[in-house]
């Protein structure tokens, strides 16, 4: 009996013992059949208040479940009127176009086809005055999507620059001019010299206005941008173009684009429109537009 209780004894301090041994707090083991899969990419927004203005940027992360197209509608429309019928998640007003004849300045296409030509604009083709700058009007700044492969890439190139080996382009939007890496102005026919005073400045430029831009960074991710001015300030208030690209820059873009600006900058974003250009009471202006960037899920 007294071997019998002392090995008992013995059992339970061993039990003890082994009980103190083990780790604490440790998270239960996952089984090796359990693949952990990585976080979902998903579309960050952010508002800065600057001095003198507000801005309003998307980034769609590379690799995410998102896609970025052009879209044009046969009538002028507003972009939340282009969320709706396409049930985008966001959408950032697009290119050019002549508000008097409702017809497009910039080249566009979808799914391999070109559904906007600005050659049959005959506002823009017979214009005398633009007769010096239309070849570099019609080889301005576009942002692409392209198919290589079983992957899609985008890239912001000239009109005339080809397509990469390997690649095929399927959407295009045109815009411009390129604010990054370089501020492609007079390159694209937006600005004119003579006798070193500025002759032509489509865009105005260098004074502050509502802007939309489309970038690309380092990493293939895609920033939206919308520069919206001032209530207090409506005529003194938005960005020019030089800062609108140091702007970008900031981000981490290396590849930027300017989009058509003024009254047509608005963004559209989860149920919630924001315009770029204010009247003199400070009240928003929401103009209609002929094209627009979507933002989509896949």
């Amino acid at each position: 009996m007294r071997k019998i209780f002392w090995w008992s004894w013995v059992a339970i301090a061993f039990g003890m013992a082994l009980l103190i041994s083990l780790p604490r707090n440790q998270p239960p083991s996952v089984p090796s059949s359990v693949v952990q899969l990585p976080p979902k990419k998903e579309i960050r927004y952010d508002s800065y208040t600057l001095a003198s203005s507000v801005v309003h940027t998307l980034l769609i992360p590379s690799g995410s479940r998102f896609s970025v197209i052009p879209v044009l509608s046969p009538q002028l429309s507003t972009v939340e009127n282009f969320a709706q019928k396409h049930n985008a998640i966001a959408v950032l007003n697009g290119g050019f176009f002549d508000p008097q004849n409702r017809k497009t300045t910039s080249y566009i296409l979808q799914q391999g086809s070109l559904v906007a030509d600005p050659r049959l604009n005959e506002r823009l083709i017979n214009n005398s005055q633009l007769v010096p700058y239309l070849n570099k009007i019609l080889n301005r700044s576009e942002f692409r999507r392209y198919r290589c492969g079983a992957t899609f890439d985008y890239d912001i190139a000239l009109h005339s620059e080809p397509t990469p080996m390997g690649c095929q382009l399927v959407d295009a939007l045109g815009g411009g001019p390129s604010l990054l890496p370089e501020l492609s102005l007079v390159e694209e026919g937006f600005q004119d010299f003579a006798d070193g005073k500025v002759i032509r400045d489509s865009l105005d430029s260098d004074r502050p206005n509502a802007r939309s831009a489309v970038g690309i960074t380092a990493d293939g991710s895609l920033l939206l941008v919308m520069v919206a001015q001032k209530p207090e300030t409506p005529s003194t208030s938005g960005m020019s173009l030089k800062a609108l690209a140091d702007f970008m820059k900031t981000q981490g873009v290396e590849k930027a684009m300017n989009l058509d600006g003024g009254s047509s900058s608005s963004l559209y974003y989860q149920g919630k429109t924001f315009s770029g250009k204010v009247d003199e009471q400070g009240d928003p202006i929401q103009r209609s537009v002929f094209s627009v960037l979507l933002v989509e899920e896949n």
